[in-house]
């Protein structure tokens, strides 16, 4: 009989959680600063990356920001109340937040919109294969994956790592500063909005698996909810290499510059 969890500690301390969560978590701490602390990133921080590279992340992301919402209705679909504390939380949860994650589609059109990129654009972007690996990887698990199992994968790992890199790049007011006065507000907003508030979603996500699996799951679930997570940060830190390629299609003149900034950025 499954040892029942009910979190009675606070929500954004690991501690609260049962101990082998908090294991899956420790465990898969290196993929996840793979991305958190991606060279990407760090140039966009500083404003320097390359507008040709920025195209081809927001492009490239687009499809996971755009189908969210869906990875998210799928994981409603397996669901129906009263069937245990665990699934009446996670359709709480799915139920409130589709529509939030639609606003933050939006919110990305207006950031794309900042470098001439246009909805279609992002439509209809091309060769962003290596990026949009995330959103089959998404589609996949929240299709055939357990509850528990997708949910680790999409709202506690694609939007806790997102959460993290945001308030990288919001930790300094350079790259808002970049940005035309009169579009910085609509242009940064999505990046405010998942450094300021998105920080509880993968909190309330992790308390919806442990709720779901209690304190001592099977082997078997253990893995799989680590697994899940491992791969989610492996396919998000891939695309964000596929983006860096562009770095090298530009200019001879662009590309030694590029090769200089990432040096010094090594050297920091």
């Amino acid at each position: 009989m499954m040892q029942a969890f009910k979190r009675t500690g606070a929500l954004k301390e690991l501690s609260s959680y049962p101990k082998w969560l908090q294991q899956v978590v420790k465990d898969t701490e290196r993929e996840k600063l793979r991305v958190v602390e991606h060279e990407l990133f760090a140039l966009m921080r500083d404003a320097r990356l390359p507008t040709h590279v920025m195209r081809k992340f927001l492009v490239g992301a687009w499809p996971t920001i755009e189908q969210f919402p869906q990875f998210m209705a799928m994981n409603l679909k397996k669901l129906s109340s009263g069937n245990s504390p665990g699934e009446d939380l996670a359709r709480r949860y799915l139920i409130h937040n589709i529509r939030v994650e639609q606003k933050h589609a939006e919110h990305w059109v207006q950031w794309a919109s900042s470098v001439d990129l246009t909805i279609d654009d992002l439509k209809f972007g091309s060769e962003v294969e290596g990026l949009s690996a995330l959103a089959h990887w998404c589609w996949y698990v929240s299709d055939r994956a357990s509850l528990a199992v997708a949910i680790a994968a999409t709202n506690y790992a694609v939007e806790g790592v997102t959460g993290e890199w945001s308030c990288l790049v919001c930790s300094r007011t350079t790259y808002a500063e970049s940005l035309p006065a009169d579009i910085r507000g609509p242009a940064t907003r999505w990046l405010r909005v998942h450094a300021e508030y998105d920080d509880e979603h993968p909190w309330e996500a992790l308390d919806i698996v442990a709720t779901l699996l209690g304190h001592a799951p099977s082997a078997s679930d253990v893995k799989a909810v680590a697994s899940a997570i491992r791969s989610t940060y492996v396919y998000y830190a891939m695309g964000l290499d596929h983006a860096m390629m562009a770095m090298l299609h530009g200019s001879f003149d662009e590309t030694a510059s590029n090769a200089s900034t990432l040096g010094a950025l090594d050297a920091a």
